[in-house]
């Protein structure tokens, strides 16, 4: 991975580090949890997680702007900002459920081309680098060749009605044409993906740093990323992850 080795390397470190620091807070019945304005949870491990990914971000690519969930944007002056979450899944995490995760995706003019996906509690780091393929723990992934709906696992992290608004209807029909459904939701779900463990994920909202770092690991293993208008974006407010060959067949579906 000579053409990223670098930020590769210091995504990944971030994403370890990170984690070990929220499975110190992992499980913990006396965690408080408080409300932010949009409803969504927040902790004490969210909150030190982004500081220390911020800290080695900053170290090493000084000029690099930052955009993170919950300390917002630093402006850089490179042409390339990094986006955190630093804890995807928070209801999951507070609740005990390991399938949260820590995510460090690299933007550059507006091109999301490095990702890092950290799954601490299953001690799990997934990463690619535009060009350089997609990676679990040193092995290379790859999606599935699943190419029929009536074959394929759907996976979502959330569908209640109000989320889905005006594609309710479409959701339906999409889950009626699958295989079979699993609410494993949020990165873990994309990275079922990737690794050809599922074969699509849908998400009805969505924010940048819930999909920077994974937009280039799923290409890279194969599969495609875009929002609900078919759009290569992580900046639609909602995606899907899948394969080239399902992809049309879920849009049509979906009614997106």
């Amino acid at each position: 991975m000579a053409g990223w080795a670098r930020e590769i390397e210091v995504a990944v470190e971030a994403v370890r580090t990170a984690g070990a620091l929220t499975l110190e807070y992992f499980q913990d019945a006396t965690l408080a949890v408080e409300l932010k304005a949009d409803r969504t949870p927040v902790t004490a491990a969210d909150r030190g997680a982004e500081q220390r990914i911020r800290a080695l971000l900053e170290q090493a690519f000084p000029r690099d702007g930052i955009l993170g969930e919950e300390q917002g944007e630093q402006v850089g002056t490179s042409g390339r900002r990094w986006i955190v979450d630093p804890i995807d899944g928070t209801q999951s995490f507070v609740r005990g459920v390991p399938l949260y995760g820590v995510l460090i995706g690299l933007e550059v003019e507006g091109e999301c081309v490095v990702g890092a996906m950290g799954l601490p509690a299953l001690s799990t780091t997934l990463w690619a680098a535009r060009g350089e393929g997609a990676w679990r723990d040193g092995m290379r992934i790859r999606v599935a060749s699943t190419r029929a709906l009536g074959e394929a696992t759907l996976l979502s992290s959330d569908i209640h009605p109000d989320h889905l608004g005006t594609h309710h209807a479409g959701f339906q029909r999409l889950l009626a044409a699958c295989a079979r459904y699993r609410g494993w939701g949020d990165c873990y779900g994309y990275a079922m993906v990737a690794m050809g463990r599922a074969d699509i994920m849908i998400d009805p909202i969505l924010a940048p740093w819930d999909c920077a770092a994974v937009l280039p690991i799923l290409e890279e293993a194969g599969g495609v990323f875009v929002d609900w208008q078919g759009r290569r974006t992580v900046h639609g407010g909602n995606g899907i992850g899948t394969t080239p060959a399902l992809l049309d067949q879920v849009r049509r579906l979906l009614g997106a």
